[in-house]
């Protein structure tokens, strides 16, 4: 045979006759050859589709995987001067004589008339468009080395397809150097590329198609890739494209399926996989389809690929149409059709209007059906959830082309009359039907029935209702919905949702939150869907009966006007249990037929994630009303009228729920105030003007005997308030309901009742002393509150005998006196003649004289005054009806001497009485008998003595002196002679009169107030002084008050100054102020400004402040105080005492606070909090409160926020549920956070501490730093978590979370709960966690938060906790290093999965990391186990023959056995050569033996040498040593 060589020089002489005469037909041929290159293809990518399909229609050895590798390079190694070369490399068997001289002639392809044998190529001259982008190509196969030229060549003429032997360039070592390797494919093509070509060829490889090997059956492997001495000069995108055939399957003789394998990689990319599921069906090809081109063809073959992931694409279109190679129709079908389509001959569409092609269209439905068919019911184990990616492949959009259109069409005809639909059953049998019988249901229904089935609910009659399927819960998703619409499955009506409801258990049979589901479902649906269907005829809304049972109404029920029960709910921000009301509502016998859902169902609505929806429908479509315990009472007591039972039950309601906290004091007051009450004669009364406590508990019945409030509409109290009960559960003890009346409807008894304007007559009897003692505390108590008494009733008191007195057993309090014991004997004793009525305090006691002001009210007496004119009444009307001795008439005269009170007797007999008369001469005076001076006063006046004479005069004199100068003509004289002396008595002495002050009746007052002024002493000069204002004006007496005040305001100011004000001083200001007041008397300005500025007040803090710095304490105050220091007079008694409250009108004039409400201001800046917050009661925080209320009014609803406050505001005093805490530490419970939370759950606002009252300050709350909005309070929230330990509590908070994006600004509060089951859990790191464990490889090494949480709140732990997704290759790594010092053996699963890992994760990057860290490999001897060896020690078996022998021993490197695609076992080995690993036949070596040439050797049999394996093993074993290897790796 010739050798290549010979071969192609024999060409050359015989077919072109190089070396003899020139071909004739040479010119001819070349212009032929040319023209087809050129017109064959309108692109240059066609060159590359030739040479697939060439490398398609090759032969390849068996087991040898065939490929195809393009590599381009700027080395110009054939001399040729290009800029670039493009080799292409093929392991097929190679150009064989026959190939050589079809490539070296035009139209005499090897292939033709071989379509049926399968190849795919069609022009014939496909090695010819190679020209395209080359002037030379090169062809090295089989030892053929040759090259063609597009030029004519010289001997010849012809070009293209005259063979030239090639000597020299390229050499072998310069393709070997490119291609990376020393053994080179069989085929190597050369193509030194023409300069304008190099761009679009580079173009075209970088953009070849990945799924360009999808039908073709033999290349298995393709890759692309550029090789520059300097990579940064590569521009090409390397890919390497490989496909594996899993398994197949036939089904018939015609039809078979098969899933294919594609994988990708490129050039900085970890790579891309796709399988495919294959279906190949034949169809005879009929008559009138048949064309010239393939009229050798009997049968279309049409292959349909279904791809189940992405398809790859690199960028470029995705085409629907091969034919063996892609085409450019992109169909918008998800499936592609290859067939053997005529194509145009620009190969990119195939001829649509070309019978054949036609005839391929009609058989695409049939061969789509019988393909999704097999899909569907390939297994009947598979559940329906993994059959839905096949509905995927239903042709749902339209194409481009006409002709495609109506293959879909066809396809969907088809399917709309096969039972493809799988249904809902609920059970492992599958049932499919037409899309026509089937009906899909809302979302929402179906998460209700999934959640319905998980709690027990039967829903296997699911298909039953209105004849109607119900298609399978998997594919009714909104991911299939264009699916389901092209093929006309269509929803329920809805009326099939109520019957479902009914027959299925969905109100009873289920959670309280799937029933809050389903009632969100039919509110969300109800004006669409269902306010007009048969829903209205379902008992849908549960309610507690009057029995305590659980009931329904139907809704059509709900919406009537009248007759109907009403449900009811309790408000969320209640504290109140809702079981409080419910219990309460039996005991009422459900009032106005107002019923309430249960207890369970309430507190599942403060929890519904979509409560406000829900309440919207309930409340205008259901009527269901939300009321507090306020308004239930009011509904309540509109219904307790004319029925005794309830309203005594009414009244404990009230009482228990005051008790617990549950209603306001104000609440209760105001609820009262309308209560129904029952009085003594088992009356229920509404109105009344008063109440009295029930006569045989009361102080009034013991003193009044009888009621003498009758008919003024007071009741009394039945005798039923006075037992113990047990209502609701709730026990109330005796006497506990009275004094709740007495607190809240003022039920009231003396001292307390106000007095009825009338008699009663057991004050006309002697009084028992503590009846009497009742009676004065009555008044006093009457006269404390200002209440005035009753004119009838003050006059029996005043009138009756019932006070004990001294004289004659009992007298009426307006006969009696109460004088002090040395007084009373000495009237006594001088009175000889008349006995005084004295009360008896040897029977009262000492406490008697507690009651003096009292005493005085109802008419005793106490004065001297009043006990001489008692007296004296007494005498005189003795005198006036007897003769009196001697005797009698001088004690007379002598108690008249001591006395100033009697009037004159009308005659004195001096003869009978003798000179003893005379000394009584004052008393004569009394009894208007002219004694002394007559009037001549000019006498007096000229013969005044001198003026040194006047010094201490006696009144009389003054006096004297005062008349002269009134009723004399002359003054000047008295005058002169009275200035300059220090003639006038003061209190202070005697002084000048310039010195001296006249005492004014009216402002007088002032000069009680300081001792520093000289008054004239009224006592003195008797009452006259007072008728001579001029005259003492006149001698220099002070007598003004404008000169008073202004003398007054300098003390006033000077004692301020020297902070010597005291009690006395105060209180006598201020009762000159009161006395001053309606004088028309009125202090100038610049004196009100000092009473206003100076600091003359002390307060409670211990300094002296001006009035406007100073608060007069009242009650309202009290709840204040305790958390403040506010400047309050101090009422102590070491300093004002009590009784300066009486001065609260006075005090309010100088400037002092009196009003609560104008007090106000201070208290910003006299916070105090105490440092045991816990003594801090709500109603401290609702006054403060209260304050910043009023101050946000004055100021544009705005709190000025200084420093000073901030600092005062930053202690703990608010209590919420994690403790006491600064406002800004805290947040308010608000219905945005109900759905997500408890107010147990964060720093909230203890509401069940404060009441549902601290709501209603929301605004303020916010103003000092209380959080309200649920996104800022995330922080808050956040940073609590950690005290929590209860799993559900941290799940809902983690929710809430999530759903606001709160991401921590600190690392210190990343921390998570890992749950552990009933023993609770712990908080850790966020880098001690992954989110997912896919292969459950980290349990010991990290926190598996998947299966401790809810899928739809693992990103939050994502992105706010920046816990990792996954485990890292070097968390793998770690692990692997952890087996290694741990474990000798390691299971196959764990194996598996750790290495699967890491061929998915595998780069550069990660291979560096392995090969530095592992320091062992995983060994199998065969029998399944594993074992860990040092990576030296383990071998890649690559010769199965040596893997053979060597099969029960640890030194091959394992990997799996089933499920393992080819690609994926060499990308293994290739890492573990990466890691360490060597291949097993590279190291082993051999040395043959010389002595074989000098020695015969007899041939022996095989089958009578010991054992082959033993053998081996012994040759190995030996050559290991040579090359310092251990045996016992072996």
């Amino acid at each position: 045979m010739a050798t290549p060589k010979e071969h192609i020089e024999e060409i050359r002489r015989t077919r072109f006759s190089i070396g003899g005469e020139v071909n004739p037909l040479a010119e001819d041929l070349h212009q032929a050859v040319k023209n087809l290159s050129v017109e064959l293809y309108a692109k240059d990518v066609h060159f590359l589709m030739e040479l697939i399909q060439n490398a398609e229609d090759n032969q390849y050895s068996e087991g040898v995987r065939p490929t195809l590798e393009f590599i381009v390079t700027s080395k110009d190694i054939t001399a040729t001067g290009a800029p670039a070369t493009l080799l292409i490399f093929n392991n097929e068997k190679g150009f064989s004589p026959k190939n050589i001289e079809s490539v070296c002639s035009v139209g005499r392809s090897t292939k033709k008339g071989n379509r049926r044998s399968g190849y795919i190529g069609e022009k014939g001259i496909g090695f010819k468009s190679v020209f395209l982008v080359t002037a030379q190509p090169y062809i090295f196969s089989c030892g053929y080395k040759i090259r063609f030229n597009e030029n004519p060549c010289p001997h010849s003429g012809l070009g293209y397809i005259v063979p030239e032997w090639v000597e020299e360039n390229p050499t072998p070592l310069d393709i070997k150097e490119i291609y990376g390797n020393s053994t080179l494919p069989t085929t190597t093509i050369v193509l030194p590329l023409k300069p304008e070509k190099v761009k679009p060829v580079k173009h075209q490889l970088s953009t070849i198609h990945p799924e360009v090997l999808l039908f073709l059956s033999k290349i298995k492997h393709l890759s692309v890739k550029e090789v520059n001495a300097d990579p940064k000069l590569n521009s090409v995108s390397s890919v390497a494209i490989s496909s594996e055939v899993n398994f197949m399957t036939r089904k018939n003789m015609n039809a078979e399926s098969y899933t294919l394998h594609l994988s990708s990689e490129e050039t900085g990319d970890s790579g891309k996989e796709c399988s495919y599921h294959m279906w190949k069906q034949r169809f005879p090809v009929r008559a009138e389809n048949v064309v010239q081109r393939r009229n050798d063809v009997e049968e279309w073959v049409i292959t349909l690929a279904f791809p189940n992931q992405e398809r790859l694409h690199r960028g470029r279109n995705l085409p629907g149409v091969y034919s063996y190679l892609p085409t450019e129709m992109v169909t918008n079908f998800p499936f592609i059709i290859q067939a053997d389509f005529v194509l145009a001959s620009s190969r990119e569409t195939i001829l649509l209007d070309n019978k054949w092609n036609l005839g391929i269209l009609e058989c695409i439905p049939s061969a789509f059906m019988a393909a999704f068919k097999t899909l569907l019911f390939a297994s009947d184990q598979a559940p329906v959830s993994s059959l839905l990616p096949m509905f995927k492949f239903i042709p749902v959009d339209r194409s481009s082309y006409e002709k495609l259109n109506i293959v879909r069409d066809k396809i969907k005809e088809k399917l709309m009359e096969e039972n493809v639909i799988p249904i809902e059953t609920y059970s492992d049998q599958k049932h499919f039907y037409k899309p026509r019988e089937v009906g899909r249901l809302m979302p929402d229904f179906w998460d209700i029935l999934t959640e319905a089935r998980e709690q027990g609910v039967c829903l296997h009659n699911l298909s039953s209702h209105d004849g109607i399927k119900i298609l399978n819960y998997s594919f009714d998703n909104e991911e299939y919905d264009h699916i389901l619409q092209f093929l006309g499955v269509k929803e329920v009506n809805v009326q099939w949702y109520a019957k479902c409801i009914q027959s299925s258990n969905l109100v009873d049979g289920v959670s309280e939150d799937v029933y809050l589901d389903l009632l969100l479902f039919v509110a969300t649906n109800w004006s669409s869907s269902f306010s007009d269907s048969n829903m209205m005829n379902i008992p849908l809304i549960k309610y507690v009966d009057a029995n305590g049972s659980i009931s329904h109404l139907y809704l059509h029920q709900c919406t009537q006007s009248h007759g109907v029960k009403r449900v009811m709910l309790l408000d969320s921000s209640q504290s109140c249990p809702c079981s409080w009301l419910i219990n309460w509502n039996k005991v009422f016998g459900c009032p106005s037929n107002r019923v309430f859902m249960p207890e369970a169902t309430q507190h599942a609505i403060r929890q519904f994630h979509c409560k406000q929806t829900l309440m919207d429908w309930l409340e205008s479509q259901v009527h269901v009303a939300t009321l507090n315990i306020y308004s239930f009472a009011k509904l309540v007591c509109s219904s307790t009228k004319k029925n005794v039972r309830l309203a005594i039950s009414y009244c404990h309601f009230l009482y228990h729920s005051k008790s617990k906290g549950y209603l306001s004091k104000h609440d209760v007051d105001s609820l009262c105030s309308s209560m129904p009450l029952v009085d003594s004669y088992g009356r229920v009364v509404e109105s009344r003007n008063g109440v009295l406590v029930p006569a045989n508990v009361s102080k009034w019945a013991d003193l009044i005997v009888s009621n003498p409030w009758l008919g003024e509409n007071y009741i009394e109290l039945g005798k039923e308030y006075l037992s113990p009960a047990n209502y609701a559960g709730q026990h109330t003890p005796n006497g506990d309901l009275i004094k709740f009346l007495q607190i809240h409807v003022d039920a009231c008894d003396i001292p307390n009742i106000s007095p009825p304007n009338a008699g009663f007559s057991s004050v006309y009897a002697p009084l028992t002393k503590d009846n009497a003692f009742l009676l004065l505390d009555w008044i006093r108590n009457l006269k404390y509150k200002g209440t005035p008494l009753p004119k009838r009733f003050l006059e029996c008191i005043k009138e009756g005998s019932w006070l004990k007195v001294t004289v004659n057993g009992y007298r009426p309090p307006s006969k009696s006196f109460l004088i002090p014991e040395s007084l009373g004997k000495l009237l006594q004793s001088d009175a000889v003649l008349v006995d005084i009525p004295l009360v008896d305090e040897s029977f009262y006691g000492a406490r008697i004289k507690e009651y003096v002001e009292e005493l005085k009210t109802i008419g005793v007496m106490s004065s001297y005054d009043e006990a001489c004119k008692f007296i004296g009444e007494e005498l005189m009307s003795r005198a006036a009806a007897s003769n009196l001795s001697k005797s009698h008439i001088l004690l007379m005269l002598n108690f008249m001497g001591k006395s100033s009170s009697l009037s004159s007797i009308p005659f004195i007999d001096k003869s009978y009485f003798g000179d003893e008369i005379f000394q009584f001469e004052e008393e004569l005076k009394l009894l208007e008998v002219i004694v002394g001076f007559r009037g001549n006063y000019k006498v007096v006046i000229d013969n005044l003595k001198p003026s040194s004479t006047f010094v201490s005069l006696t009144a009389e004199a003054v006096i004297l002196l005062l008349e002269c100068l009134k009723f004399s003509g002359s003054s000047t004289k008295v005058i002169a002679s009275l200035k300059g002396a220090s003639c006038l008595k003061t209190n202070m002495g005697f002084k000048t009169p310039d010195e001296c002050f006249l005492f004014d009746p009216v402002w007088g007052c002032i000069f009680e107030v300081f001792d520093g002024f000289p008054v004239l002493d009224h006592e003195f000069y008797g009452d006259s002084i007072s008728t001579f204002k001029d005259q003492w004006r006149q001698i220099g007496v002070i007598v003004d008050f404008d000169v008073v005040i202004k003398k007054f305001a300098a003390l006033f100011k000077q004692k301020a100054s020297q902070t010597s004000f005291d009690k006395q001083h105060v209180y006598s200001f201020l009762s000159c102020l009161r006395r001053l007041k309606g004088t028309g008397y009125s202090f100038p300005p610049d004196f009100s400004s000092i009473i206003h500025d100076q600091k003359w007040l002390r307060t409670g803090l211990g300094d002296y402040r001006s009035p406007r710095q100073c608060i007069l304490y009242g009650p309202e105050w009290k709840t204040l105080s305790a958390i403040t220091c506010l400047p309050f007079l101090d009422d102590s008694d070491t300093c004002y005492g009590k009784g300066i409250h009486e001065y609260k009108k006075e005090l309010k004039r100088t400037g002092v606070v009196t009003e609560f409400k104008d007090g106000l201001e201070f208290v910003p800046k006299c916070l105090n909090f105490p440092s045991d917050p816990s003594s801090i009661i709500p109603e401290s925080v609702f006054s403060l409160l209260e304050c910043f209320k009023h101050i946000m009014q004055k100021n544009n609803d705005t709190i000025a926020l200084d420093e000073d406050l901030s600092k005062r505001l930053s202690k703990n005093w608010l209590k919420t549920h994690a403790g006491y805490r600064p406002p800004d530490k805290c947040l308010l419970f608000d219905s945005k956070w109900s759905s997500y939370l408890k107010p147990t759950d964060g720093p909230f606002i203890d509401e069940k501490f404060y009441g549902p009252k601290i709501a209603d300050y929301k605004k303020e709350l916010v103003a000092i730093g209380v959080t309200v909005d649920a996104v800022k309070g995330c922080s808050l929230l956040a940073n609590h978590l950690q005290f929590h330990s209860d799993t559900n509590t941290i799940v809902q908070i983690y929710r809430f979370l999530c759903d606001n994006n709160w991401k921590p600004e600190e690392q210190a509060t990343k921390k998570i709960w890992i749950p552990n089951g009933d023993k609770g859990g712990n908080w850790v790191n966020p880098e001690e966690c992954i989110i997912h464990d896919k292969d459950n490889l980290f349990g010991s090494k990290f926190y598996v938060l998947e299966g401790a949480y809810d899928r739809k709140i693992l990103p939050f732990f994502s992105f706010a906790m920046e816990v990792k997704s996954k485990p890292s290759v070097d968390d793998y790594v770690d692990l692997w290093n952890g087996w290694e010092s741990s474990l000798e053996c390691l299971s196959d699963d764990s194996c598996y999965k750790f290495w699967m890992f890491i061929l998915q994760q595998c780069s550069v990057k990660s291979e560096k990391i392995l090969s530095d860290s592992l320091k062992k490999l995983p060994a199998t001897s065969g029998n399944n186990e594993i074992f860990l060896l040092n990576k030296e020690d383990v071998f890649i078996g690559d010769n199965l023959h040596l893997m053979k022998l060597f099969e029960g021993e640890k030194v091959f490197v394992w990997f799996p056995k089933q499920n393992f695609a080819p690609l994926d076992r060499c990308k293994l080995f290739d890492i573990y050569r990466k890691v360490g690993a060597r291949n097993f036949s590279e190291s082993l070596s051999k040395e043959e033996s010389s002595f074989t040439n000098s020695v015969d050797l007899n041939e022996m049999d095989a089958g009578n040498v010991f054992n082959l394996k033993g053998l081996v093993k012994l040759i190995l074993g030996f050559l290991a040593s040579i090359l310092n290897m251990e045996y016992a790796t072996f």
